[in-house]
């Protein structure tokens, strides 16, 4: 399926609207979107571990997305691509490939107002808000 997202903006904040076919797309369609909205470009040159728990799925997305940030604001990593995932309960497992660089410093913070992610049809609808 190819990746279907879209971004909603709103005055000093983002909107990131997701539809999958599968909760694995969710987070791949998360870490595609967030290579769009930071315009990074280029082949991936190294790899990153990340592991997370959270009580629910819509918690484990915003966990996801915050660790992401995280990684490209502290340690200039790029994310390029969802390598593996692995999704339990109330944990994920991955492995995202990207590259060193310079990222532009966009994302204040992921937000837990309207997130969301829950089953939709015969796939999975996710709502996640950032401040820019």
């Amino acid at each position: 399926m190819p990746e279907v997202y879209r971004w909603v903006g709103h005055t000093g904040e983002i909107e990131l609207a997701i539809e999958a076919d599968s909760e694995r797309e969710v987070f791949a369609d998360a870490v595609a979107a967030l290579v769009d909205l930071l315009e990074i470009e280029g082949e991936a040159t190294e790899a990153r571990v990340v592991e997370l728990t959270a009580p629910d799925r819509s918690a484990l997305l915003a966990a996801w997305l915050e660790e992401l940030v995280f990684l490209i604001e502290t340690q200039g990593f790029e994310p390029v691509e969802l390598g593996e995932l692995e999704l339990g309960a109330d944990t994920v497992r991955a492995v995202v490939d990207g590259r060193p660089g310079e990222p532009p410093p966009l994302i204040k913070a992921v937000t837990y107002h309207r997130l969301a992610f829950e089953p939709s049809g015969s796939g999975y609808r996710a709502t996640v808000v950032l401040d820019v």
